[in-house]
């Protein structure tokens, strides 16, 4: 029998060695490989240089490679990798809405589906058949019916609501200012001796002979309108669920909550803590800019103070949120130059100018005191008045916390001059727009302030060319669904509206010059959008290293006809790389 070889102790080592380092390469070739790769796509990737590729890989939940179907598939490993083939349809970042108020709009129509209404007859009989319903004594109310969205552009009057609800006080609220009945202004206490006591803002408008017309203006606090039924907290979730998966059908994956409330954020945290979000949420918290100013401080250290500040993927706050002024489709936005009498919009005085909710000196204190702590201040300012107002505000404290960093902000900025287009490209302060208001309320504004006058209004293309950023919202108000909602937020829609600038009931658009490219209308829901909630390193592109946020429409968005945009369909979103709606 011959005899067995003999093998050296260091042969025996090596062997092992090179055993285990196979072992380990094997390993390590496993975990390197996609978890997906998603092949032969028109792939719009919104990078820096705005390429359009192919094919890209996936792998915990990110992107990790982008190019060629090749180049993808290369990277596959049986048995570990899921091969998806695009069949070239085109494939966008996530979107993203810079604006809504989610809990609200996901629960207002609990009690009763509520109808559209275009005319003042639609308003006069919605209130007339509640009032076969509601027992007699009790508030009837309306929200967020913007005359300028009415065929006749008014409010209704206050003898129209006394006659179709006589047995009740009826309230039809319209953004910050109220149209009440004889019903309604008694249960308030308003008469022709009613003063402001709080030394917040507002008025009463009163007619010629001292008595009110109805028409509260900026007076929402001390209307203690109830009415419906109140949603239990199973209700908040549950709707606020529904409402999310409607964003996700439409092609969102983060939105931006700017109007956060306690309440509304325990309820985002119990979404978060049970994994049911599916949706992005940044928050802007408001707090009470009326009453003592070391309370109105102290609100804004608690804010200051919370756990969210924390890097989050899915839930994190980012600063605060203040109503400045009031809003155009109103009558009360604060403008540099007066309104102009209008009996439709209520307003008598030829020097009005709208409405300050908050004096200068006052609002530099609470930007200051926001600053201080690293957070973003954002307030509702519509009229030019009103962000040049802010912008000085931004301006002083500047001066002592440098503020760029912080990418203070202005919410709605629709009138503007090429002063405060400047200035705001000089602070970094970013502008949050919403493109529906020019696509829904144009006609009305046209035909109060003349063509002339909406020069600046939304003149997104000279701020991009000043160097400044701005992002697409929708204020998304009220109701569950992309077009019917108030505001409507389809996310194709509002692209549409800032390439052609054409408004619903208004003949040829409004100032072309202002008009976005396709390239910038994409940006404007993607990328910009990241970059104005502190997103820019997780989303709104599709980059190595990025959150694998994506969507898959209908059609090629950069080259279809242009008004085939606002008709887009998502055929299906993912969110880190999971599937979270399919058409």
């Amino acid at each position: 029998m011959s005899p067995r070889p003999l093998i050296s102790p260091r042969r025996s080592c090596l062997a092992a060695w090179a055993g285990l380092v196979a072992c380990a390469s094997s390993a390590w070739a496993q975990a390197a490989a996609p978890d997906a790769i998603f092949l032969h796509g028109q792939v719009v990737t919104v990078d820096a240089e705005f390429s359009v590729r192919e094919a890209f890989a996936v792998r915990g939940g990110k992107i990790i490679a982008v190019g060629t179907s090749g180049e993808m598939r290369a990277l596959a490993r049986e048995g570990v990798t899921t091969v998806r083939d695009l069949g070239g349809r085109c494939v966008l970042p996530g979107l993203i809405d810079s604006h809504v108020h989610a809990p609200a709009a996901a629960v207002f129509e609990l009690d009763h589906e509520i109808p559209a209404m275009e005319t003042i007859r639609d308003v006069l009989d919605y209130i007339a058949a509640r009032a076969q319903v509601v027992p007699a004594g009790q508030w009837i109310q309306t929200s967020q019916i913007f005359i300028t969205r009415l065929r006749e552009s008014r409010f209704p009057t206050r003898a129209e609501l006394d006659a179709v609800a006589p047995r009740h006080p009826v309230n039809f609220r319209t953004g910050p200012d109220n149209m009440l009945n004889t019903l309604g202004l008694r249960a308030c206490g308003f008469d022709r001796d009613w003063r402001v006591a709080d030394g917040g803002p507002g008025y009463l408008e009163k007619d010629a002979a001292g008595e009110p017309t109805g028409l509260a203006r900026g007076l929402g606090r001390y209307i203690k309108a109830t009415g419906g039924r109140a949603p239990t907290e199973a209700e908040h979730l549950d709707r606020l669920k529904l409402l999310f998966r409607d964003y996700n059908q439409t092609g969102f994956t983060a939105v931006a909550d700017r109007g956060a409330t306690p309440e509304s954020i325990r309820r985002y945290e119990k979404l978060r803590a049970g994994g049911e979000l599916s949706v992005r949420v940044a928050l802007s918290q408001t707090f009470p800019t009326v009453g003592p100013m070391a309370s109105i401080l102290g609100a804004i250290d608690q804010i200051a103070a919370s756990p969210l500040r924390q890097p989050d993927p899915w839930l994190r706050l980012i600063g605060t949120k203040i109503w400045l002024d009031g809003g155009m489709l109103t009558g009360s936005a604060y403008m540099l130059q007066p309104w102009g009498k209008n009996e439709n919009y209520g307003i008598r005085d030829d020097s009005y100018r709208g409405v300050l909710n908050v004096p200068p000196d006052r609002l530099a204190a609470m930007v200051r005191r926001v600053a201080s702590h690293g957070l973003q201040f954002t307030a509702h300012a519509v009229g030019d008045a009103a962000g040049t107002v802010l912008l000085d505000a931004y301006e002083e404290v500047d001066r002592e916390v440098p503020l760029r960093a912080l990418r203070m902000g202005v919410t709605h900025s629709n009138f503007m001059t090429p002063d405060l287009i400047a200035r705001t490209a000089r602070l970094g302060v970013v502008l949050d727009i919403q493109p529906i208001w020019l696509h829904l309320d144009t006609r009305t504004l046209v035909a109060q302030f003349g063509y002339d006058r909406l020069r600046w209004f939304q003149p997104l293309q000279s701020i991009l060319a000043a160097g400044g950023r701005t992002g697409g919202g929708s204020d998304h108000m009220l109701k569950i669904g992309d077009l019917r909602a108030i505001n409507p937020y389809n996310p194709f829609l509002g692209m549409w509206t800032t390439m052609t600038r054409r408004a619903k009931w208004h003949d040829g658009p409004l100032h072309p010059e202002e008009a976005l490219t396709r390239r910038q209308a994409i940006e404007f829901y993607t990328r910009a959008n990241a970059w104005l909630l502190f997103w820019e390193n997780e989303i709104g592109s599709l980059e190595p290293g990025k959150r694998a946020d994506f969507i898959v429409i209908d059609r090629d968005l950069l080259a279809c006809p242009v008004d085939d945009v606002k008709d887009t369909r998502v055929l299906e979103t993912w969110s880190e790389g999971r599937k979270v709606f399919a058409r």
